[in-house]
């Protein structure tokens, strides 16, 4: 469990909290809109009404006490980038900031973030890469050339194993899992027969498992 100081309770950071709180963390909720505040009472552990470029409130928060700082502040960008910089000067150990456009994240982690999220720009990447393939499941990018992939059995690998596709050789892609009847396996062996109701977790380069499967 982590304590959690979340600033900022629009759509994105009331969605946050309700999966901070869900994961079993303790979450102290703050955001300059009385009404936002009260909707996010039941969700987060505290919360108060304050606004987060004034460093005297700030300081009262004891913000270096707290394992992570979320800043998701919705249509304020000079108000975000303030909140990041001041949560840095007074010993926030990590601080995680929301970006809205392109061009803010390099801002946002010159002045004290120490990681962004631009969450529409993520969503629709996956969207694209989701629902443009017909193998594609699911995926998580890990850096800006991997990612790991849940992809489902391509029609002519159905009878065949993992030594005959052999798509480390050919691909430079790795097979970590495999999924059926919902259960994953990670213990997988060469000799393993795939078959299609099963799905894989492939990592590897994007471009690779582009040409794999022919996105």
């Amino acid at each position: 469990m982590k304590s959690v100081l979340l600033l900022g309770l629009g759509r994105f950071g009331k969605n946050l909290a309700i999966q901070l709180s869900s994961l079993g963390h303790e979450v102290m909720g703050v955001d300059i809109n009385e009404d936002r505040v009260n909707d996010a009472m039941d969700i987060v552990t505290n919360a108060q009404i304050g606004d987060s470029t004034n460093e005297a409130f700030l300081r009262t928060l004891g913000v270096d006490g707290y394992d992570v700082c979320f800043v998701t502040i919705s249509n304020d960008f000079q108000s975000s980038l303030e909140t990041t910089c001041l949560l840095k000067e007074l010993g926030a150990s990590f601080v995680v900031s929301r970006a809205e456009r392109d061009g803010q994240e390099k801002f946002l982690l010159r002045n004290g973030a120490d990681k962004v999220v631009y969450p529409e720009k993520q969503v629709a990447k996956w969207a694209a890469i989701r629902y443009s393939s017909s193998h594609i499941l699911d995926f998580l990018e890990l850096d800006a050339k991997h990612s790991l992939y849940e992809v489902s059995i391509p029609e002519q690998w159905a009878g065949k194993s993992i030594v005959q596709l052999d798509v480390r050789r050919k691909y430079g892609l790795s097979i970590i899992g495999l999924r059926k009847d919902g259960a994953m396996n990670f213990m997988i062996k060469p000799d393993t027969i795939l078959t299609q109701d099963m799905t894989l977790l492939v990592v590897g380069e994007d471009k690779a498992i582009q040409r794999c499967f022919r996105i």
